[in-house]
This record gives C-alpha cells, structure tokens and sequence, in this order.
C-alpha cells in the first residue's frame, strides 16, 4: 500500500477524478492535479507558467476564439432563424419534417458554429418552441436539437479538429476539416432516419406549405447560405488558412448583421464580445489545464504505461480500436470533449502508429465519439443548455434521446469500419 501511495501516477488519477465526482469544473481537476504532482515530486514548478504560456500560444488555437465569436454573431445576425425558416419550407411537409429540418438545420450551422452547445443555444431557441406548437412532444423536440447540435463538431470546421491538430501537428488542419464533411452527412442521415420513424411513430405529421413562401425564405436566407461557401471555400481554395477564415467569417457575419439585416446595434455587438469572451476564456482554460495534465502525465510516465496496455490487449487491430471507441464513449460521460482530446490523444497516438492507421480518419473516429459524450450524461453538456432552454430536466430529455444516440453509434460504427468515409475528400482535393 506505501508503494502505492508513492506511485505519482495514483495521485494523478485520484487527485483529478475525486474533485471531478464532487462536481469541480474539469479544468481546475486538471489543472490542480497536475501542479500538485509538479510540486510534489518536484518536477519543475517552476515550468508552471512557461507550460501555461506555450499551451496556448500557437497560431492555428486562435482560430477558436474566432469562430466561437462568428458563431455568437451569426445568432445575433439573425441568419439561424433564416435558415431555419428555409429548411422548414423544403421538408417541413413530410411526416415528422420539423424533426428532420432539425437535423438538416444542426448540419448547417455546424459550417458556421463549430460548437455543440453553442448550435443548441443558437437553434434551441426557435426550434423547440417551434416544434411544441406544432404538436410535438417537449422532451422529444428538445432532445432532437440537442442530439443533432452533436453534428457542429463534426462538420466543418471544427473546434475539436483544431484541438486535435494541435496535439497531432502532422495533421492539416484544411485536411481534417474536408475529412469531416462525409462523416457528418453520414451522421446527420442516420439522424434523420430515426427522427422520421419515431415522428411517424408518435403521429407527429408535417405543416403544409405556403405558396410562394419557399422563393422568399430562400431570398431571407441566401445570405446566410454563403456563409460555409466563404469559410470552406476559401480554405479549400487556398485563400486563406483556417485561422483566417475564422476572422474572415467574424467581419462577414458583421457585414451580414449591420449592412444587410441590419439586425446589430453597438449595444448588441457589446454583448456578442461579451459572451465571445466568455466562451473564449472556458475553451482556452480548459486547453491550458488539460494540456499541462497531459504534460505530467508524459513525463512520469504514466501515458506511455496507458499505451503499452492498451497494445497488449489484443493484437487484433478491431479488437484495439473496439476498445478505443468504448473507452471515449465512457470519457464522454464524465469528460468534456477538449479535454478528452488531450487527456486520452498523448496515450492513443503509439497505438495509432503501431498499427498503421491513418491519424486523418483516427480524427474523425474521436471526435464522432465526442459528438456523442456531448449527450451522454452526467455531463452531457448539450442536454444541460437544452434543458435549460427548454425547462426540463435532464432525465426528461435523455429518454427520447436514447434511440438517437444508438443512431450516431451505429453511424459512426460506419465510419470506423470504412475509413475511405473520412479519407475519400481530402485525396479527392489533393490535399492529402
């Protein structure tokens, strides 16, 4: 037992799992357990704030602050409402074709946000409200918006694509993003399949059709349509880097909000930099701490320990990836996904390259496993702002969002099984 208690890496595990089963926010679990054991085992404290300072001083990391604050813009702008409106019009008639819209409307703004949270912040608001009045179940419409804001991480771009090309530098970023398009549709399908069952189902029927609103929905929305065009197109194209097109999607949505809706005033651009900053500051304190844990871990090591045991597991590369996936699925639960990323990728990266696989579509793999942690309690971070949204609890919400969950499993079972699913865009671009 003494040896026990002087083995670093059983301090590091204890010291971030108990005060995260107390509820402690995950980055100060992070963060205090991995300043303890600098301290304690005297690995150099004194790298505390030069580790702090280099964790988030990387050019493609700022990136995120841009597109979480050209995702809080668009909002504002008024172009989810847009769009939301458009898409109700094309498959708003069929049974069940809010549910649908739903889905089809999370897969576009994942090409604007790049946050589930923030998709269901942003669609939530409208959707639900729209889909009760239409004579849908509460608890079922909430659960379709959060669900399938799962969808914004996946599609490009991503926040979590950053964060894995941050710890996997050898991955373009360009890269990754076009590798998510595929896999999001396929996602984004399983989705609408399930929702369409379970509408029939339940008898949710579809709202019949305005003459002449669908030409004037799509007028409202063309400008918001453009928007993806802009931010993928031009990375694509070679325009501009990823980085830059998170700023050139910040000066659209501002052109978009105050010259085209004119839906912005300097009062609502206050609180868009606001809640931008907000937002910011959790994301990059969360990759602060997680990378500093993950640092420690490195250097004690305790992930080449992890790695070595997963490689012993079997030497069946379906069997260790089985195992993987698994494995992600329980961290979703108790994990948000950022720091998913950096706790777990350190320890899988040996296993990645000791069976060949290729790190593009490993990407795509973890981050469809994020997708899903995001509405797997008892974090469940999307289902939390749902209910929020919505004034249920949480427990109302998860039920009818167990088959939607087993859709998203099933897809990205697919996606496993088929890496030609995530590869089949970037070699056809060339860019890999």
């Amino acid at each position: 037992m003494a040896d026990l208690f002087n083995e670093p890496a059983f301090w590091m595990l204890l010291l971030f799992l108990g005060p995260l089963l107390c509820s402690v926010p995950i980055s100060v679990s992070l963060g205090c357990a991995a300043c303890f054991l600098l301290w304690k085992w005297d690995l150099g404290i004194m790298m505390l704030s030069y580790n702090f300072y280099a964790g988030i001083y990387k050019f493609p990391l700022l990136a995120i602050p841009f597109f979480i604050l050209a995702g809080v813009i668009m909002e504002k702008a008024g172009i989810a409402e847009r769009i939301i409106r458009l898409i109700n019009e094309l498959v708003g008639s069929v049974t069940g074709g809010l549910a649908i819209a739903t889905v089809a409307v999370a897969t576009f703004w994942g090409a604007v946000s790049g946050s589930g949270p923030a998709t269901v912040a942003a669609l939530g608001l409208v959707l639900i409200p729209g889909m009760v009045k239409a004579g849908y179940d509460k608890a079922f419409a909430t659960s379709v918006v959060s669900v399938s804001s799962g969808l914004a991480i996946i599609i490009p771009p991503s926040i979590i694509f950053i964060v894995y090309c941050d710890i996997m530098p050898q991955v373009s970023i360009g890269a990754l993003f076009a590798a998510g398009i595929l896999p999001g549709i396929v996602v984004a399908l399983a989705l609408m399949i399930v929702v369409r069952l379970l509408s029939a189902r339940a008898g949710y029927r579809g709202t019949p059709r305005t003459p002449g609103e669908l030409g004037r929905a799509f007028r409202n929305a063309f400008w918001g349509l453009v928007t993806p065009l802009i931010i993928l197109g031009g990375i694509y194209g070679g325009v501009f880097t990823p980085t830059e097109a998170a700023a050139v999607a910040v000066f659209y949505g501002l052109f978009i909000g105050f010259f085209i809706y004119r839906t912005l005033t300097l009062k609502i651009l206050l609180d868009i930099l606001i809640s931008s900053l907000q937002g910011s500051a959790v994301v990059m304190f969360v990759v602060t701490c997680a990378g500093l844990y993950s640092w420690v871990g490195d250097t004690i090591g305790f992930i080449p320990k992890i790695g070595n045991i997963l490689l012993n597991i079997s030497d069946n590369p379906w069997v260790v990836l089985l195992t993987i996936n698994v494995m992600l699925f329980f961290a979703g639960m108790i994990l948000e996904a950022i720091a998913i990323m950096y706790v777990f990728m350190p320890v899988l990266l040996p296993v990645v390259a000791h069976f060949g696989w290729d790190p593009l579509w490993f990407g795509v793999v973890a981050t469809v496993n994020m997708a899903i942690g995001q509405v797997t309690p008892p974090v469940a971070v999307n289902l939390f702002v749902g209910a929020n949204i919505s004034g249920l609890r949480i427990e109302e919400i998860a039920k009818p969002a167990i088959p939607q969950v087993a859709a998203v499993i099933v897809a990205l079972a697919l996606i496993s099984l088929f890496p030609a699913i995530s590869t089949f865009i970037p070699k056809m671009m060339g860019m890999y």
